[in-house]
């Protein structure tokens, strides 16, 4: 009988080790708990498996991408989710911290085909940026720095200034999801670190650069014709100009002629040739100011065309309040 007690502060002792043991691997694995509870339930859709699969998300970058439960959602549904558009970069959406869920606007244009591609690993990588530990960030954050000065790309230098001016405190945040979805080349200790989420980054890259040359080939080609038409106004004007000049010679000439035709056949005769040279000239460079007037409305025409096709892309990203890609 003496020894029930001391039996039953063993076995007391034992559930408490028991329980604290279970509390401590609670804890060590408590973002694994929180992420069961929250993809409890949940079955992506075909197009959410699609995008996962196509910018080559590796198992992590599944994962961190799935327990966000991603939506893709038309205009008037992503603007009540994302009323703030704060991305200045080439994509549109959204990542709401605390995985609270990844908002992904609906492109429809096959122009744009990798918009919601790149868009997606664009905010899963905004919430891997948020798991890393202080630590982690802190050498992260050197690496991006340092690639940031070797950068040469204007447009990402241009987006990466935007948000050092408007939102610093994300900066690092923001360099971390568009050098590893926008830029092909990156240093091999990014490469290493971008492992970690997917199998390929290079194919989300690959879609961003192709999708964004259908902005920047519209924008050299407008800027090339902007530069045509330039050269071509300039020397109409000139070519007009001399034109006027030329036509109020010819009629000064018709005058004189019309006088000496009367007074003095000899000297009618001997400036005849001259008058007629000058008709010549001038009927030649009217044909060519014509011309030149025919082809700056062709090009005025073929640049109309680009930039309705520009405006086409930029509103296919920009809807009922939307901010358009820049």
């Amino acid at each position: 009988m003496q020894n029930q007690p001391k039996t039953h502060r063993i076995r007391v002792l034992v559930l408490l080790l028991v329980w604290l043991g279970f509390l401590g691997v609670l804890y060590a694995n408590q973002q694994r708990v929180v992420d069961w509870w929250k993809l409890r339930g949940y079955t992506p859709s075909a197009d959410v498996t699609a995008i996962a699969q196509a910018t080559k998300m590796n198992e992590l970058g599944t994962h961190l991408f799935y327990v966000n439960r991603p939506q893709l959602m038309e205009a008037a549904t992503f603007s009540k989710e994302c009323p703030i558009a704060a991305e200045k970069t080439i994509i549109l959406g959204c990542y709401k911290g605390g995985d609270k869920g990844i908002y992904l606007y609906r492109v429809n244009d096959v122009r744009l085909q990798g918009v919601e591609e790149v868009t997606a690993a664009h905010e899963m990588l905004h919430a891997a940026y948020a798991r890393l530990s202080a630590n982690e960030k802190k050498q992260l954050n050197k690496q991006l720095e340092d690639f940031f000065e070797t950068l040469t790309d204007d447009r990402i230098k241009q987006t990466i200034a935007s948000y050092r001016q408007t939102e610093p405190t994300e900066l690092a945040n923001e360099m971390h999801s568009i050098f590893a979805t926008e830029i092909l080349e990156l240093p091999s200790s990014l490469e290493k670190h971008y492992a970690r989420y997917f199998s390929d980054r290079k194919a989300v890259a690959t879609l961003a650069v192709r999708y964004q040359a259908e902005f920047t080939s519209r924008r050299e080609r407008i800027a090339g014709y902007d530069t045509a038409l330039t050269g071509l106004k300039q020397e109409i004007e000139q070519n007009q100009d001399a034109l006027t000049s030329q036509k109020a010679e010819l009629d000064l000439q018709q005058n004189q002629l019309d006088s000496l035709r009367k007074a003095d056949a000899v000297a009618y005769n001997s400036r005849v040739s001259d008058y007629n040279r000058l008709v010549r000239s001038y009927n030649a460079l009217l044909e060519q100011t014509r011309a030149d007037i025919k082809k700056y409305n062709d090009i005025v025409e073929a640049r109309n065309t680009i930039a309705l096709e520009e405006r086409q892309l930029t509103q296919a990203l920009s809807a009922e309040g939307l901010p358009a890609a820049q």
